[in-house]
């Protein structure tokens, strides 16, 4: 019953005890029948994009209910009506207008989904460690200024999302999260990170960028990450780098643009396995020779550096597909690089 332009749905609805998938999304709907108690078997609830500021007591009778969708509402509290549906594994209160979380949000111990992102929230309960089933937490684009220590205990983590948000530093609890594949922290106020972060050796994808990371509080444990493929470092204040982050060997992807990088480690040449590297907008004024051994490189962006030339050794980046080098220090003699 999904994008209509329904406002209401007749009591009748509590009949349909054996329902158990309903999708009632993008309709017009500002408030929801209790009779949507009586639908014992209910599993799956889709309310998303509808007009709710709150939820029917009756709400709490879904005993096995496992998803609900309550994104894109006008939800100005959480809705405690959910408080005690404790079968839930999938809760989305996306795009909602609450600020604070309660601590009964602890109760949903069998949750492995939560997505809170784009609300008002400033705090985060720490009974929210209870939540060990979880393995997917969006608390992406929030007011929060910290993380409390019991994130620690959602070891089950596979992927963390904090990013826009007012976080001004990361827990050395981080490091407990060891089955995290994916950690975004792009877009708050970090100005180092802890050397536990090299715990994460299942990390696949690390978004920093947009913070205020600046050269010593890059931890040289950040070299563990041996599984990563993704590292954005954008927009940030490094000027330079601890030669063990060239030990992330896997890297596929590479961004340090819009830094104040000095100089890059000939252990870049380590990197085999890159495709892309983005050094544009730091104050590079040489490259190393050994950057001709990324024989996997196809887009490689120097543009607006000071260099004035190119190590002969491009050349051997026989995969290379796209070169930026709008700079016009830089005399290209196509030639020389053979490319």
């Amino acid at each position: 019953m999904d994008n209509n332009k329904l406002k209401k749905i007749s009591p009748r609805i509590e009949n349909l005890t054996n329902l158990k998938y309903l999708d009632l999304s993008s309709n017009q709907f500002k408030k929801l029948l209790p009779e949507i108690g009586n639908l014992e078997n209910l599993q799956v609830l889709l309310l998303s994009y509808n007009q709710l500021k709150k939820l029917p007591l009756e709400l709490e009778n879904l005993k096995y209910l496992s998803a609900l969708y309550l994104s894109h509402n006008k939800f100005k509290k959480f809705p405690h009506e959910i408080e005690n549906l404790t079968n839930l594994k999938t809760l989305d209160l996306s795009f909602n207008y609450f600020y604070n979380l309660p601590i009964e949000i602890g109760n949903l111990i069998n949750l492995k989904t939560l997505d809170l992102s784009f609300n008002f929230s400033n705090n985060l309960p720490s009974e929210i460690g209870n939540m060990t089933n979880l393995t997917e937490l969006n608390l992406s684009s929030n007011f929060f200024d910290g993380v409390p220590t019991e994130n620690g205990k959602l070891t089950n983590l596979t992927e963390l999302n904090l990013g826009f948000n007012h976080l001004t530093n990361l827990s050395p609890e981080i490091g407990k999260l060891t089955n995290l594949t994916i950690l975004i922290l792009l877009c708050n106020q970090l100005t180092s990170l802890p050397s536990e972060i090299g715990n994460l050796s299942n990390l696949t994808q690390l978004n920093l960028s947009h913070n205020q990371l600046i050269s010593l509080p890059i931890p040289p444990e950040i070299g563990n990450l041996s599984n990563l493929e993704y590292f954005s470092l954008e927009f940030n204040n490094l000027t330079i780098l601890p030669i063990e982050f060239w030990n992330i060997t896997n890297i596929v992807q590479l961004k340090l643009n819009n830094n104040m990088l000095l100089s890059i480690s000939p252990e870049i040449g380590n990197l085999t396995n890159l495709k892309f590297l983005d050094l544009y907008f730091n104050k590079l004024c040489i490259l190393p020779s050994e950057i001709g051994n990324l024989i996997n490189l196809s887009e490689l962006l120097l543009n607006n550096n000071l260099l004035t030339s190119l190590p002969s050794e491009v050349g051997n980046l026989l995969n290379l597909e796209y070169i930026e080098l709008s700079n016009r220090r830089i005399d290209m003699e196509r030639e020389k690089f053979k490319i």
